[in-house]
């Protein structure tokens, strides 16, 4: 490994996008765990309907018969609470619906974004900054097929 010359370089971190090529083992791989996504956000949403009826019913066997307006007040409380947290995950559900079906539409040997990682490069005088700051790695099945820097073609 070269060392730095710290009197005429920098060491600076940059973002390098992640992205994939489509194939027939990409897209299985992404719809099995879109599709386990979407079985333990059903999963949450039975568990937080339950445990909010166990709630409500707790309360309403511990009040005075028929309940007034604090109990009340707060058996609407948790019904509301109910209520958000089943919208968080119906929200991300819907999410994880739309990541599935636009999966099942990608054509194979597609390029397509997969997130990002960081990176440390040196740059020194007289080095195209921005060229370098352009950096993505193309994997094939997990694998390092491509790292393109520099300017990205049009």
């Amino acid at each position: 490994m070269n060392s730095i010359d710290f009197a005429n370089q920098l060491l600076l971190k940059r973002v390098v996008n992640i992205k994939v090529i489509v194939t027939p083992r990409w897209k299985d791989e992404m719809q099995q765990q879109l599709q386990v996504q979407i079985q333990q956000l059903d999963g949450q949403i039975q568990q937080v309907e339950a445990q909010g009826q166990r709630m409500i019913a707790e309360i309403e066997r511990q009040s005075i018969k028929p309940p007034g307006p604090a109990v009340l007040s707060e058996i609407e409380s948790i019904r509301a609470q109910i209520n958000e947290r089943k919208s968080e995950f119906l929200e991300q559900k819907n999410q994880a619906l739309q990541q599935l079906s636009q999966v099942q539409v990608l054509e194979l040997e597609q390029e397509v974004s997969q997130g990002q990682l960081d990176s440390f490069f040196t740059v020194s005088k007289g080095d195209n900054l921005i060229g370098l700051m352009q950096v993505e790695v193309v994997l094939r099945d997990g694998i390092v097929e491509d790292i393109r820097a520099g300017f990205p073609n049009p």
